[in-house]
């Protein structure tokens, strides 16, 4: 009995499998008529290819050249200062052989080492075309853009420095120097007569034939006639002016009129031009002198006091009056001299001062009766203030510019005149200051020589 259940279990089994395969193999049969029929009556999806790759082109916009002709650089046209050659000179051929004054060369020639003033270096912003060897009455050197500053004042015509005959000279030499410039060479003169000066040129000018030519012919009636030594005899001369640190005191001090003054108002002057050395040419120079001030206010109530003082006061007075004698007195020495020298074929003495009583009658040997009881004085700045104030100007001047120009000194004195010690000591740290050279010559003779 349990057998034919066991039996009846097993077929039951079976059959259930046989009907799932059944099932399933009918529902792939029905699945794969699906697909065969789909891929003959419904068309195909259509196939696209990628896209090519597309190059991105970057067009050139087409630019315009204009071409342009090489014209040349318009030449800025120079003009002249017209006053000195207004000057209706005399001309005068003197006898040079009537002169017997020797030279003496100072053994500080040649003498550069720097100083303990010094504040400038080795470097010159230079690009090297047009630069000159010069040789200013011995003091050789190099420069490419070159400034000389000739003193024409009376005391560079006076018996004591030649008198007009070495003037001639020294002017003819300059003359000469400026004509044997390179070509390239850039260059001013200016002329000074204390503090008046008129120029060549308005600015630095290329040296040539032409130019040479044009400075020689305005030189030629330069102190050819005594009566107008230097500036005396040009009219309408503008003031010379300095425009650098003009809110120091010290600067407005400078046209005081003392030779001191003077000579720093002069150099400032120099310095102002935008060259690389600059040679002085002069009969006077002490370096950085004394330089004088007006009084403050406490040495003004100082100096009322005295000068109210009755004393002074009759004593002024009494002076006052022999002025006009006294300037009769030198015009008539002037007279005697001058027609004995007529008579030796000399030229006309040319006093130091002609137009300061005090000194032509002190270079005549003249006397007061009554002499003056004092001067308004000015007291003098501190060594070391004028120095400082120099410092101050070169580096304002030439602190983003060229360097600093050397500055160079030939002093011509009387075959006689000694130079204190302490005037050449000053005038030795004024060139060491500027890194140049000096040279002090004596009498006439050696000018002929003072170039070798």
């Amino acid at each position: 009995m349990s057998e034919v259940r066991y039996k009846d279990k097993v077929n039951s089994i079976l059959i259930r499998v046989m009907l799932a395969s059944m099932a399933f193999h009918i529902m792939l049969g029905l699945i794969a008529a699906i697909i065969t029929i789909s891929s003959k009556f419904i068309p195909n999806s259509p196939q696209f290819d990628a896209p090519p790759r597309v190059t991105r082109v970057h067009l050139i916009k087409p630019m315009k050249v204009q071409i342009r002709e090489n014209l040349p650089k318009q030449i800025k046209e120079y003009h002249t200062i017209q006053p000195v050659s207004e000057i209706a000179l005399t001309k005068r051929n003197f006898n040079l052989s009537n002169t017997n004054d020797v030279f003496r060369v100072s053994e500080s020639l040649g003498h550069i080492d720097v100083g303990r003033f010094s504040l400038l270096g080795d470097t010159r912003d230079t690009i090297g075309i047009g630069i000159s060897n010069l040789n200013v009455f011995g003091l050789k050197g190099q420069s490419e853009r070159v400034l000389f500053v000739f003193d024409i004042n009376r005391y560079m015509v006076t018996d004591w420095k030649g008198g007009l005959n070495s003037f001639q000279i020294i002017k003819d030499e300059i003359i000469d120097m400026v004509g044997n410039l390179n070509t390239g060479t850039l260059y001013n003169v200016i002329l000074h007569d204390r503090i008046k000066t008129v120029r060549f040129k308005d600015e630095l000018v290329p040296a040539g034939d032409e130019l040479h030519r044009e400075f020689a012919k305005w030189m030629s009636p330069i102190n050819t006639n005594p009566n107008y030594p230097g500036l005396e005899g040009v009219k309408a001369i503008p003031r010379s002016v300095i425009r650098w640190l003009d809110d120091y005191p010290i600067h407005d001090s400078l046209t005081l009129g003392f030779r001191g003054n003077d000579t720093a108002f002069m150099t400032q002057l120099a310095l102002e031009q935008g060259v690389d050395s600059i040679y002085f040419i002069t009969g006077y120079h002490k370096g950085f002198e004394a330089v004088h001030r007006k009084m403050n206010l406490e040495e003004e109530i100082e100096w009322n006091k005295k000068s109210r003082n009755s004393r002074y006061q009759r004593q002024l007075k009494e002076h006052n009056l022999e002025v006009p004698q006294m300037r009769a007195k030198i015009i008539a020495e002037m007279a005697r001299i001058n027609e004995y020298r007529e008579t030796e074929g000399m030229p006309p003495r040319v006093l130091d001062s002609s137009t300061n009583v005090y000194f032509a009658a002190k270079e005549l040997e003249l006397k007061w009766e009554t002499p003056h009881p004092g001067e308004t004085p000015f007291p003098q700045y501190d060594e070391k203030e004028v120095f400082r104030y120099f410092r101050d100007l070169n580096k304002a001047i030439y602190a983003h510019h060229y360097q600093i120009p050397s500055i160079n000194v030939v002093l011509f004195l009387s075959k006689d005149q000694k130079m204190a010690k302490k005037d050449e000591s000053n005038l030795r740290d004024y060139v060491r200051f500027y890194r140049g050279k000096y040279r002090i010559i004596y009498g006439l003779e050696e000018i002929k020589n003072a170039h070798l």
